[in-house]
């Protein structure tokens, strides 16, 4: 259904996406992931026909975009990672505004007005001011406004960030029967790994302005199938003990959690007494251990070298 060929863009000296082959099957929900600088927010512009790549092709059902920009236009609703409402109005004339610039008028805006905001879940709040919403309830206009025009292909650059968990749980929730219920396609980024977990059939990872790996969630987690995840909680924090352990060749990857840190060692290497060993030695307490195997966010880690934040 879409797919891009080759797509590249330099920005004077500096390569931004090189070379890149993604594709998208109706009713697909595929995840695009990356650090910040990767190159996926300009892979979108380029996908959306808002900036023309120096070479290659986007093409919609075999037709190139860059010849015919409208192709994709017609058929793409876009939530942009800053939310993009005016602030003194209220949210029913924000999507009025946006509707007519859809070149949707009089009762079957309306109705798509209606239709959206129950979506959403804002109906009772669409007289109000958008600056007396909550950064979530913005968000979720922000979705309303790309739904209006009933899009076939879905595009959400990070439609979570900064908001609180309910809404966030609301909008993850809309975004599964949009794509299960609904048949909408979505190509979708974010900065939280469990959301692409939840929501996506297929995965790109890009880094550099390149794809580095791809594949379903499964067959990425393969990356890693030979080793395991020790997941240590401990008291107090310890950087020289990480660093310790980062030294030690059997194991793979040292990394800080929110509780304490996190390996990944070879099956059976056996390695979780000489880790005790040398927190007794750091004078670290370990209050808890969990050993599971690699999540799609170590495949992630163990590929680009950092984490989705850096």
């Amino acid at each position: 259904m879409l797919e891009t060929e080759a797509l590249q863009k330099k920005f004077k000296n500096q390569l931004a996406v090189d070379g890149i082959n993604i594709y998208m099957e109706k009713g697909e929900s595929v995840g695009l992931l990356g650090p910040n600088g990767a190159g996926k927010s300009t892979t979108i512009s380029m996908i959306s026909s808002l900036i023309k790549p120096t070479e290659g092709d986007v093409r919609l059902n075999g037709k190139s975009v860059v010849k015919h920009p409208q192709l994709i236009r017609n058929v793409l609703g876009v939530v942009p990672q800053e939310i993009a409402l005016y602030e003194e109005l209220s949210a029913y004339e924000n999507l009025k505004f946006f509707g007519n610039i859809y070149r949707i008028h009089g009762k079957q805006l309306e109705v798509k007005i209606d239709k959206v905001l129950r979506m959403v879940g804002l109906k009772e709040r669409q007289k109000d001011v958008v600056k007396t919403y909550s950064g979530g309830m913005k968000r979720r206009i922000n979705i309303a406004i790309a739904l209006l025009h009933e899009p076939e292909i879905l595009i959400m650059d990070e439609p979570t960030v900064g908001i609180d968990p309910q809404s966030r749980s609301y909008i993850l929730e809309m975004v599964r029967k949009l794509n299960e219920e609904k048949g909408l396609t979505i190509l979708y980024t974010s900065h939280y790994m469990e959301e692409v977990e939840r929501l996506c059939d297929r995965v790109y990872i890009m880094d550099h302005g390149k794809i580095i790996a791809s594949g379903t969630k499964e067959e990425l987690k393969r990356v890693l199938s030979n080793e395991e995840t020790i997941l240590i909680d401990m008291h107090p924090s310890s950087p020289s003990l990480m660093e310790a352990l980062a030294k030690d060749q059997e194991i793979l990857q040292v990394s800080e959690t929110d509780k304490g840190m996190k390996l990944i060692v070879p099956k059976g290497s056996n390695k979780l007494a000489s880790i005790f060993h040398q927190t007794e030695v750091f004078g670290v307490q370990v209050t808890n251990v969990q050993v599971q195997i690699p999540t799609l966010e170590d495949v992630f880690l163990h590929l680009t070298g950092r984490t989705l934040r850096d």
